[in-house]
């Protein structure tokens, strides 16, 4: 089990700042993280990065589900993501660019009051 402190935890916005089921990206160090409030009040938080275009556009990106699974489709050529799992759901018929996995990495996100936060490893 992980222990959570705040040097694990990076607040990166108010969840008023999060629309429903619209995206919104965040940069974590380096990392461009997108970030998606749910219908039901969930926040999932997946890389930005798209294996498939190799742009920065996930957050961009039209929520939806499958089956019970909360997903987003990419902007830029529609590969679909879980965004509890990262799993791609639908390559559309395509490989992603070279040298990368087809999933996202999925970040853990804590909303603590009114305050979203990612975990990232300490």
């Amino acid at each position: 089990m992980t222990l959570i402190t705040e040097d694990t935890l990076v607040r990166v916005c108010s969840i008023d700042d999060l629309e429903i089921e619209r995206g919104r990206a965040a940069l974590v160090d380096v990392q461009q993280i997108a970030l998606f409030r749910l219908t039901d009040g969930t926040v999932r938080a997946v890389d930005n990065f798209d294996p498939f275009s190799g742009a920065n556009v996930i957050s961009r990106g039209i929520v939806g589900t499958r089956g019970a699974s909360a997903t987003v489709a990419s902007p830029l050529h529609k590969q679909v993501f879980d965004l509890a799992t990262g799993a791609c759901l639908d390559s559309q018929g395509k490989r992603p660019v070279s040298g990368t996995d087809a999933a996202l990495r999925v970040w853990p996100v804590r909303v603590i009051g009114a305050d979203v936060y990612i975990e990232v490893a300490s």
